[in-house]
């Protein structure tokens, strides 16, 4: 009798490229099968926690007495709409001639609890490996078919999945139903859409109640501009003016600082968002769904990570894709890659910052649709900039007093352009020449009116970071 390995992927399209790979090309229904492999699917979630009444038939009616609603020990059944594919799985697993199987699912916190609980509720106790890869090139599934974990290296992770499904379902059951019962209409609670609803409340009645109010400013013009601080009186404001009109002006300092700017990091999951929505206008969703779609084309790595840098072990690798991006993005590539600055293990946790793959070449990306070829661009355009070395620039602020007030202004110019090269930016003008105890015509003066500004509404890409930052001041 032949001995099979049963390989379990997260979704039918991963399924076929691990198949494709492993030789497995034989259609049987729910599965792929080779000479030594079978290769089949979940469909997302194939098992589910069940509902509150499950548990206990009295809690069919929703009533404030019954909470909290606190399962003993927790309780799980299958997606009605996907049981077909669960039985057939399920049936994979039992098989007499299945000696192993391989966790292929997504690899991540989710990828691991849709998987484990396939396997705990078909009964199965075979021996259990993990795939664990970042991206989906065929070099990339071979190398992980090479150095399978124990499933166990992945506990925790698991565990972490498991407590994040079950504090949804406490959350979700107990507050919706205690909001519901007290103002008697149905009003749902989660952990994560109630906080993020309130900050939009909360920013939208911050809005609503901001007073804008009127300030005054003089500008001076003596060959550049001048500025005095705010003035909430428009007649003081008018009178300085006034006075300023036809005088000298006296420069009291002239101070310039050198910066730095270093470049920006390379692209976790979140930023990516940020920027797409920023620049391209995309959703959230939008770019997640680009995203998972260039990864299963085998055109980027893993979309769902929250590091923004690489592991030692990658610096080859890197140097190979730079002038690759360079094509894509239409820019220039650094002469020296600065890998030190996106090189750090330690920051890498379950998987590396998002980067294209070898095979985004400029003619397969030409081929993509629009919206996948505007995220491969952006992901291009950041490998380079991450790569560059610092932009420098020398801050100048100037001060100056006339008729007993101080006005003042500040200027930046890039005086080595760095990473920001790549941008297609108006370069800034050098500022004026100035000097300490410089005595300057006041060729004209004018009072300026502004007004107050309220904050400004959320858009996804302050959303996204509204809620990475959310509560980290809040304990001291």
């Amino acid at each position: 009798m032949t001995i099979y390995r049963l390989i379990i992927t997260e979704k039918p399209s991963v399924a076929r490229q691990i198949a494709e790979v492993l030789g497995a090309r034989s259609k049987m229904g729910a599965f792929l099968q080779g000479e030594r492999d079978i290769v089949s699917w979940c469909v997302g979630h194939l098992v589910m926690l069940v509902s509150a009444e499950t548990y206990d038939l009295s809690y069919a009616a929703w009533k404030k007495e019954d909470l909290p609603i606190l399962p003993a020990s927790w309780s799980y059944d299958i997606r009605p709409a996907v049981r077909k594919q669960f039985d057939a799985v399920k049936g994979l697993m039992l098989r007499p001639d299945v000696d192993q199987v391989v966790c292929a699912t997504d690899a991540g916190r989710e990828g691991e609890l849709i998987f484990r609980l396939v396997y705990a509720m078909a009964g199965c106790q075979k021996p259990v490996m993990r795939l664990w890869i970042h991206s989906m090139e065929d070099a990339a599934i071979r190398q992980g078919f090479e150095q399978l974990s124990p499933s166990g290296v992945y506990d925790r992770l698991y565990h972490a999945a498991l407590c994040r499904a079950q504090a949804d379902w406490l959350v979700g059951i107990n507050a919706t139903r205690l909001f519901s019962t007290l103002y008697h209409k149905r009003l749902v609670v989660g952990r994560v859409v109630s906080p993020t609803l309130a900050m939009l409340v909360q920013r939208e009645a911050d809005r609503q109640s901001f007073a804008s109010e009127p300030y005054y400013q003089v500008l001076l013009d003596i060959g550049f501009d001048l500025k005095s601080e705010r003035m909430k009186d428009k007649a003081d404001a008018e009178a300085l003016a006034a006075s300023c009109r036809g005088k000298e002006v006296l420069i009291q300092s002239v101070r310039q600082t050198e910066r730095l700017e270093r470049a920006p990091l390379l692209y976790d999951l979140t930023q990516l968002q940020r920027d797409a929505n920023r620049q391209l206008g995309f959703t959230a969703r939008q770019t997640l769904d680009y995203l998972q779609s260039l990864y299963e084309k085998k055109l980027c790595t893993y979309p769902r990570t929250d590091s923004r840098y690489l592991s030692e072990d990658m610096s080859d690798k890197v140097r190979s894709l730079v002038k690759m991006a360079a094509a894509i993005a239409q820019a220039a590539s650094p002469v020296l890659p600065a890998l030190a600055q996106v090189i750090d293990s330690g920051k890498v946790s379950d998987h590396h910052a998002i980067l294209l793959t070898g095979e985004a070449d400029a003619k397969t990306v030409s081929a993509l649709p629009q919206g996948e070829k505007k995220i491969v661009k952006l992901i291009a355009l950041r490998t380079i900039q991450a790569l560059s070395p610092p932009a420098k620039l020398m801050e100048t602020t100037i001060s100056a007093d006339c008729e007993g007030h101080t006005f003042s202004a500040r200027f930046s110019a890039v005086t080595a352009p760095g990473w920001r090269a790549t941008l297609n930016e108006k370069i800034p003008k050098a500022a004026p020449e100035a000097r300490e105890g410089q005595r300057l015509s006041v060729q004209d003066a004018c009072s300026q009116e502004g007004r107050t500004k309220p904050p400004a509404s959320y858009t996804e890409d302050t959303l996204l970071e509204a809620m990475e930052t959310a509560g980290a001041g809040e304990i001291p």
